[in-house]
């Protein structure tokens, strides 16, 4: 049972990149390679000015064979975010999808970027992990997002809390039900330190006890990395239980089974 989908891509890479057929081509070129027949385009808020929605309906037309979403990944940076949450409502009819993420926690640094692991030095883990789960839990609050990414991100450099992590994050999968929100499975944890699927079996399977509808997702900052590791996603996805993934069109989410994509 391979995925069909990724729903989390970057194409502007971590640096501003005008949309236009150059830059986003190699994605379709790429998704079609590997038997995905539909992508979400979700490039960081931060570079929203090289968002161009009439670029990607030309590439939309050139390639009629995938569905390619117009996407945007809503940070809580605190230099950009609230600029690329005006910039999300301004055009939240022409998206077909927002991913909401935290990447900060007091620093302006992005805890897991490399060299942060310092962010983490003589803080109870514990406190840590609750401080991040109550920040996504705003962010799925704001009313303005459809799935939450890479969900135990907080793990990145391997630091493990005392406290189940089933513990910490109930509330916060609790609010993702009632607000009808998706979670995305990623492979992103699987080539870095971690080692390991975000979020971990556990949180996947009480998310689908609670009825939280998946995406599916590879986070790829390449056309290289789209689909990365799909294979053994698609086993994770069955040892779980998975059997159908959610797909959008301007904000309407449909559930496809895995079966017959």
């Amino acid at each position: 049972m391979k995925p069909f989908s990724d729903y989390h891509s970057h194409p502007q890479g971590h640096r501003l990149q005008p949309y236009d057929e150059a830059l986003l081509q190699p994605w379709a070129d790429s998704a079609r390679a590997k038997g995905l027949t539909d992508i979400a385009l979700t490039d960081h808020d931060r570079y929203h000015a090289g968002v161009d929605f009439d670029a990607l309906d030309r590439v939309r037309a050139g390639n009629p064979d995938l569905k390619i979403r117009a996407g945007i990944e809503l940070d809580t940076d605190p230099v950009s975010g609230a600029a690329g949450r005006a910039w999300v409502e301004k055009n939240w009819e022409h998206l077909d999808f927002v991913l909401g993420s935290v990447h900060h926690l007091e620093a302006a640094e992005m805890f897991d970027s490399a060299g942060q692991e310092s962010q983490f030095a003589g803080r109870l883990i514990d406190e840590i992990y609750a401080d991040y789960f109550l920040r996504v839990q705003r962010q799925a609050e704001s009313g303005v997002v459809d799935c939450l990414s890479h969900l135990d991100l907080i793990k990145i450099h391997g630091h493990r809390p005392q406290t189940d992590v089933l513990t910490l994050v109930e509330s916060l999968l609790q609010c993702i039900g009632a607000r009808g929100l998706a979670i995305e499975i990623s492979t992103a944890g699987w080539r870095k330190t971690v080692g390991e699927i975000y979020p971990e079996k556990k949180i996947i399977r009480r998310a689908r006890e609670l009825g939280i509808p998946f995406t599916t997702a590879s986070d790829a900052h390449s056309h290289v990395q789209l689909g990365e590791d799909y294979d053994r996603l698609g086993a994770v996805l069955e040892e779980c239980g998975i059997r159908e993934v959610a797909v959008y069109e301007r904000h309407r989410r449909t559930m496809v089974p895995l079966s017959r994509a």
